[in-house]
């Protein structure tokens, strides 16, 4: 397929490696780092220098074909052993997105489909089929962001959180892919961006791509959305999502769930925008998503100079909130707007 410079991932042209956007370095500084095997791609995805839970899949996909080829025995049974234990420490490198684990499987799928294949020729399905995940996500990004257009009226403002553009997915993005689509068709959008503590991807990735795209951008703390909401600043919030329970609850960056019980308090829709392989039937309810727990440095010492507490202090730092399907206004992905009561089973 055909790359653009800005995708947030990529193969090399030799087909070698994965170029990735180290998103921990913006917006100070754009560095381009190259994935070769399972343990740099396991690095990156831990270390959020790649992520989004679109873009975390669509890495995994390339991740499984870079780790094909590196195998060299010829010897089906062993290649297959060497490609399943690599496909396993991939997708356990985080635990809470779940297109992790569905590219992984779907990679997997297609493998074990084409194992009588001679090497060569499985590889090179592989490639086709990582090349594939890749251009679904961007067709699937640009036909929800044309969804979340028939939501909005030129001169809205939108209050989002967490980052889920272009540069966690490919292209639009989920969350922020209806004001990137709708600035280059013209309308004139407004977005308050949450920093989004603690690692700040609302204040370094989501104001970096908005002001980039020309779109009028304002940066709040996390903790001034009431003030927001209550002087009516914005008509909706907008937010991407990591994993969609079989009733609708969502896991999305910690502090979306406080920002849902927020807009229904003053009367604000809050729209969740993610890719249909985001919904996961098999996981009940928001009760049976496995909340990712990060290190407490990142807290107290993350982007700043100094530690802003002391190295004695404990902290408690999940990565994801679940915010309950009842404070969901609606679910939008690229079969269409989904309102409660939710029911994905029809469409899986």
């Amino acid at each position: 397929m055909k790359y653009e410079k800005n995708d947030p991932v990529r193969l090399t042209a030799d087909g070698t490696a994965i170029e990735a956007i180290d998103q921990t370095l913006l917006p100070n500084r754009s560095k381009t780092i190259r994935l070769r095997n399972a343990e740099e791609i396991c690095e990156a995805i831990k270390k959020l220098r790649v992520r989004g839970a679109p873009c975390i899949g669509i890495c995994a996909a390339y991740g499984i074909y870079i780790c094909a080829r590196r195998i060299t025995t010829d010897n089906s049974e062993e290649f297959f052993n060497e490609l399943s234990l690599a496909a396993g420490k991939i997708a356990g490198a985080r635990p809470t997105a779940v297109n992790l684990s569905w590219a992984v499987s779907r990679m997997m799928r297609k493998a074990e489909e084409n194992r009588t294949r001679p090497r060569e020729e499985l590889i090179s399905i592989l490639k086709a089929e990582a090349e594939s995940i890749h251009g679904e996500d961007i067709e699937t990004c640009r036909v929800m962001s044309e969804f979340g257009l028939t939501l909005m009226r030129d001169g809205d403002s939108v209050l989002t959180h967490c980052n889920a553009g272009a540069l966690a997915t490919s292209r639009y993005g989920t969350g922020l892919g209806t004001l990137l689509l709708g600035a280059e068709k013209g309308y004139r959008f407004h977005a308050y961006v949450d920093e989004t503590r603690p690692l700040l991807q609302g204040a370094r990735l989501t104001s970096y791509e908005l002001s980039n795209a020309g779109i009028e951008t304002t940066l709040i703390c996390d903790n001034m959305a009431s003030y927001v909401m209550s002087k009516g600043l914005v008509n909706a919030v907008f937010v991407g999502c990591d994993r969609v329970a079989a009733n609708g609850d969502t896991a999305n960056k910690i502090g979306t769930s406080g920002l849902a019980v927020l807009a229904k308090h003053y009367g604000v829709p809050l729209y969740v925008f993610c890719p249909f392989s985001t919904i996961d039937t098999d996981c009940k309810t928001g009760d049976d998503i496995e909340i990712e727990m990060r290190d407490g440095d990142e807290i107290k010492k993350m982007y700043f100079e100094k530690p802003i507490a002391p190295d004695s202090v404990e902290c408690l730092n999940p990565a994801f909130d679940v915010t309950p399907a009842e404070l969901i206004t609606a679910i939008v992905t690229e079969r269409g707007i989904f309102y409660p009561p939710f029911d994905f089973e029809e469409e899986k």
